[in-house]
């Protein structure tokens, strides 16, 4: 499969990533790169809570554990809706409730 989706990002998730250690950015990078291929990351759950086909990409290095929340059900583009450095083993509320935000805000562009 040859056909490559662009890569959105939403609200401030560009600049959050941005401020990701190097060698986190480039393995984001890496994984959402197979993700605009068709593919699937090396590591990643559902995140069906936030919206339907949302997913998680898990990164981890001694920099501790980052994430990146998108989705790519839609045919035109990956949309990035939130990256994250994730500071306990639950997912905070408040990046929960970002990224719900952000799905929901994408959802009513994208039906207009």
């Amino acid at each position: 499969m040859n056909t490559s989706k662009v890569v959105e990002f939403r609200g401030s998730a560009l600049s959050d990533l941005r401020a990701f250690p190097l060698s986190i950015r480039r393995e984001a990078g890496y994984q959402l790169d197979q993700v605009q291929h068709g593919g699937d990351p090396d590591d990643w759950k559902p995140m069906n809570t936030i919206g339907q086909g949302v997913r998680e990409i898990r990164i981890r290095d001694e920099n501790g554990a980052f994430r990146v929340i998108y989705v790519a059900k839609f045919a035109d583009a990956v949309y990035v809706l939130h990256c994250f450095q994730k500071k306990t083993q639950k997912t905070s509320r408040a990046d929960l409730d970002l990224a719900t935000k952000r799905y929901r805000d994408l959802v009513k562009e994208l039906t207009l």
